[in-house]
Order: C-alpha cells, then sequence, then structure tokens
C-alpha cells in the first residue's frame, strides 16, 4: 500500500458494487439464464463490450449494453429473450440497495469535509435514479457519469474528465471502487485510489499498488481521518 502524500481534496465513489449490493441483480440474471454462474460471466461481458464500443468510438449506455450480453449469453445456452424483456430484465439497477456501511461513512466523510462525487459508468438517468432509491443523493456534491463524456471507465480521459468537472487536478482526487481495473484505471490517470474489498473483488497484479486497501467503506473513512 502506497503512502498518501496528503489528503485527497475530492473523493470520487464508483456506485455499482461500490456503494450499492449488487446481488438483487445477480439473482435476476442467475433467473434468467438459468445458471447461478452466469452473473460473473455477464458483468464481465458487459465490461468487455461497453470497453469495445469505447475503443471503436462508439457509445451505448451501460444498461443498453448489458442488456445485449444478456440477450447473447441466452443464446448461448439455447435461451431467446426479446430487447424489452433484457431491459425490464435490468431495470433492477435502479432499485439496488447500499451496502450497510456506505450511509454512516459518506455521513463521517462528508462532516469531515470531504467534497464528493459519483464516477460511474451508469448512465446520467441511471445513477440519479440509483442514488435516489438508495437515499444517497445529498452526500454527492455532483453525479458524474461516463455518459457525459461518451467513454466507459477506466478509459483515462474519464478520470481526466471527472477531475475537471470537481476543477481540481487528478492529483487531488481518490478514486474508491471495489474494481481492480477501475483502481488501475485511475492510479494511470493519475490520481490516488482506494480499493474496496467487496466480495469476490480483487486487485490487478500488474497495477500499481492502491494507495489504501479497505475492507469497506467505514474502514476507508477511519483511514482518511474521518
Amino acid at each position: 500500500m502506497a503512502q498518501l502524500p496528503a489528503p485527497p481534496k475530492v473523493l470520487l465513489f464508483d456506485v455499482n458494487e461500490t456503494l450499492l449490493d449488487i446481488a438483487p441483480l445477480k439473482q435476476k440474471v442467475a433467473e434468467v439464464l438459468q445458471d447461478p454462474k452466469a452473473p460473473e460471466l455477464w458483468f464481465a461481458m458487459m465490461l468487455q463490450y461497453s470497453l469495445v464500443a469505447t475503443v471503436s468510438g462508439q457509445y451505448f449506455p451501460f444498461t443498453e449494453t448489458g442488456a445485449a450480453v444478456l440477450r447473447m449469453l441466452a443464446l448461448n445456452k439455447g435461451l431467446s429473450i426479446s430487447a424489452d424483456d433484457a431491459k425490464q430484465t435490468l431495470s433492477i439497477m435502479k432499485s439496488l440497495p447500499a451496502h450497510k456501511d456506505v450511509e454512516p461513512a459518506l455521513r463521517r466523510l462528508k462532516a469531515a469535509g470531504f467534497r464528493m462525487a459519483t464516477a460511474t459508468n451508469s448512465s446520467q438517468e441511471g445513477v440519479k435514479a440509483q442514488l435516489q432509491h438508495a437515499g444517497l443523493s445529498h452526500f454527492f456534491e455532483r453525479e458524474l457519469s461516463v455518459e457525459s463524456v461518451g467513454k466507459f471507465k477506466p478509459h483515462v480521459d474519464v478520470y481526466t474528465w471527472a477531475a475537471r468537472e470537481m476543477k481540481v487536478p487528478p492529483a487531488d482526487c481518490m478514486l474508491v471502487a471495489a474494481h481492480g481495473w477501475d483502481v488501475a484505471g485511475a492510479k494511470w490517470a493519475g490520481m490516488a485510489t482506494a480499493f474496496i474489498a467487496r466480495e469476490g473483488q480483487q486487485k490487478f497484479p500488474l497495477a500499481p499498488e492502491p494507495d489504501l486497501d479497505a475492507t469497506d467503506l467505514l474502514a476507508l473513512a477511519e483511514s482518511l481521518g474521518a
């Protein structure tokens, strides 16, 4: 773990899995694909194809990409899912609950004076609905979505754009995420990073170490002196 030279001025939070519990989403995907192991493959392929679009100069909303991938995986299993049914399956993303540690941790961080914003692959409309449903909207100065830049994390442009939106250099930001690819991308973009060790998530061994490792957001708040 690296040593922070100074406390970050801005905390940028990934949303899905970092702040919100995606267990209900995984259960829904498993039911539709009739396979309890399918959600992990679906999420990985959704990320893969979002990056295929990004490097090809294209952009589709995250749930649209997710619905397309869901239909691809269904075909592999001899199942047929319409585009509308696939999108309806993923509509549960807008009503995911927050992890139990999130609200008290964000309250402590806000009271300590940290500026906070999201930095999510969800659409603008999606993240707004997600935070409102989870009761977290009031903690964030901005609800930043990759939709505004038309590229998905972990593209370097997303992180530098997010820093510009918060009117600080990347070095003054800390990206907080439960995904190894996300903290790797932010670190390579010049940000400080905090890896939140949600169940089943690991750091990317080829990336620089994150500045902070935390079991949950309450542990992160304590590490930041909040």
